[in-house]
């Protein structure tokens, strides 16, 4: 009896917390309803004086007060000197109409974690846009890059949007600290740099298309599956009629020809590169990626940003669309989805490569 009364409070617990999950659920969508489209906005981070903040942290543990207080001192006085220099500099260009130039050089660094749609494009563009605004010469572009790879017009639009760049005269260095394989590939070959980390996956120049077909399925239950299409190769292969040897053969034509629009994007970009060999649909690490001439040095994405910040103002830029509650939710259930789904696999003690 004991059991039935905990289990009983137990379930009406989770049915208020449901309940109340789903009254929040339709209030935010008729706020949200009400208040039009979302719109976005960059979010800029300032690299370098994050840099100098942690450093600057760090050795207030190294060292005592006097060497601090003594070290401090000597910087000011020659930041103070620099200041003065700066200043004269900047008065003589504006007199001579050559301010502009004068401005200290920038490096950009942009994030693209891709999906398999590359629906990041969306944020990409908006970066893109707001660094060619404002950009000038000496300036230069970081784009720490994570993808898998997915449809192809998604990472044909993203290599689109890194080519303006280059279009512009900046020059671009894409960092791989994980994977860029396949349409994440398609996108570094833009670069005038490829720099991966030892142990990043590179490569995977290849195509690949997979369905499922249900039409035993249905035939087994007497289910009929109708598919009407105007002309003859509108649809090849189908997930719930009878495929033909005709229809595979044409699929798989298609695929040729995709994977030859591939090799060519990779051969103007990087010409130098032995596509017989490196565009057979298989991947590499770092290193290997680096002796096949995939990648064009060893090193991290942090590399390049803690050098870039002894002599340049590195900004990082992300454009963040304004997500409606309701979305917020969503991708707070999604992501809890994936960290039970992660310590599934940890417990299985089985590595994913």
């Amino acid at each position: 009896m004991e059991f039935l009364l905990d289990y009983g409070l137990f379930l009406a617990k989770i049915v208020t917390v449901v309940v109340a999950l789903v009254a929040i659920l339709i209030v935010a969508k008729s706020v949200g309803g009400k208040s039009g489209a979302a719109k976005g906005e960059l979010e800029i981070t300032n690299l370098t004086e994050q840099h100098k903040q942690t450093v600057e942290q760090l050795e207030h543990h190294l060292h005592d007060d006097a060497f601090l207080k003594a070290r401090d001192k000597a910087e000011k006085k020659d930041e103070k000197e620099k200041n003065k220099a700066r200043e004269k500099e900047i008065k003589k260009a504006a007199k001579e109409g050559e301010l502009e130039s004068k401005r200290e050089a920038h490096l950009f660094v942009l994030d693209f974690k891709g999906s398999i749609d590359a629906k990041e494009v969306a944020s990409l563009r908006e970066e893109v846009t707001a660094i060619l605004a404002v950009a000038r010469e000496g300036d230069e572009v970081l784009l720490r890059l994570e993808s898998g790879g997915g449809m192809v017009h998604g990472y044909g639009l993203a290599s689109s949007q890194l080519d303006r760049l280059k279009s512009a005269g900046l020059p671009l260095t894409i960092s791989v600290d994980k994977v860029a394989a396949s349409g994440g590939y398609m996108m570094a070959c833009i670069a005038d740099k490829i720099v991966s980390a030892p142990f990043a996956i590179v490569g995977s120049i290849g195509v690949i298309a997979q369905l499922p077909n249900f039409n035993k399925v249905l035939k087994k239950y007497d289910i009929e599956y109708e598919q009407l299409t105007a002309g003859e190769y509108k649809r090849t292969l189908t997930m719930f009629g009878e495929n033909t040897d005709k229809a595979r053969e044409k699929f798989k034509e298609e695929l040729e020809e995709t994977h030859v629009l591939f090799k060519d994007f990779i051969r103007d970009h990087r010409p130098e590169l032995d596509l017989e060999k490196v565009a057979t649909g298989e991947h590499w690490f770092g290193t290997q990626a680096f002796n096949l001439g995939l990648v064009d040095e060893i090193k991290t994405s942090d590399d390049i940003v803690v050098e870039a910040c002894k002599d340049k103002t590195v900004l990082a830029i992300h454009y963040v669309e304004k997500k409606k509650i309701t979305s917020k939710l969503a991708a707070l259930m999604g992501e809890a989805a994936d960290n039970v789904l992660m310590k599934l696999i940890d417990r299985g003690q089985r590595p994913i490569v």
